[in-house]
């Protein structure tokens, strides 16, 4: 009788065992599944907000004043701000998702701070990024190299000049691929890369 009842015990707790490893799988899984949703939603939002801004470099004019008042006078300017956002943009998620370290970060703000364009478009959009990723640990560690770079900039003198770019056409051409070449160049900078910076995965 006595083995009998270790057998039964023995028996009970591999099977709480087994249910509680299957339960502990089913709850991976569901945070695993949680994540990936999340993932789409993001990738979702931020897609939509390119198509935005497509549509907002297409016609600047028009759009522009959706935002109100702005101390961004000519269309070239207000072009090189969209696109310095496009590339902040571009250098978050790089860092959100982990294909852009942190060494590679302060390398490219180094080279957008170098010039006046890079300079004035944090000037102006720091206190929206800061509120926004301050929701995340990564968030916040991203604004705060993002900051350290731009202070070390300005602390290193005046922005460095650059050849005159060339007049950016009011219209883009064919799919918007030209108009965010030249805006490449003129946020381009000696020693320093032009345009996204292309990482491997």
């Amino acid at each position: 009788m006595n083995r009998r009842s270790q057998v039964g015990a023995a028996y009970g707790f591999t099977s709480a065992i087994v249910s509680a490893l299957a339960l502990a799988g089913v709850a991976v899984s569901l945070i695993v599944q949680n994540r990936q949703a999340r993932a789409e939603q993001i990738q979702g939002i931020r897609s939509y907000y390119l198509e935005l801004v497509r549509l907002e470099l297409d016609a600047m004019a028009l759009f522009q004043p959706v935002w109100g008042d702005t101390d961004i006078v000519g269309p070239d300017e207000r072009k090189r701000h969209v696109y310095a956002d496009l590339m902040m943009n571009y250098a978050w998620m790089g860092f959100e998702i982990g294909t852009i370290p942190e060494s590679l970060l302060r390398d490219m703000l180094a080279g957008m701070f170098t010039g006046k364009a890079g300079r004035d478009y944090w000037s102006r959009a720091h206190s929206s990024w800061i509120a926004r990723s301050s929701a995340s640990r990564i968030g916040r560690r991203f604004a705060s190299v993002v900051g350290e770079e731009h202070a070390r900039a300005v602390a290193a003198g005046p922005p460095a000049r650059s050849p005159r770019a060339p007049s950016l056409p009011s219209t883009p051409a064919a799919g918007g691929i030209a108009p965010m070449a030249d805006l490449g160049q003129c946020l381009d900078r000696p020693g320093h890369w032009s345009g996204p910076w292309i990482v491997s995965a």
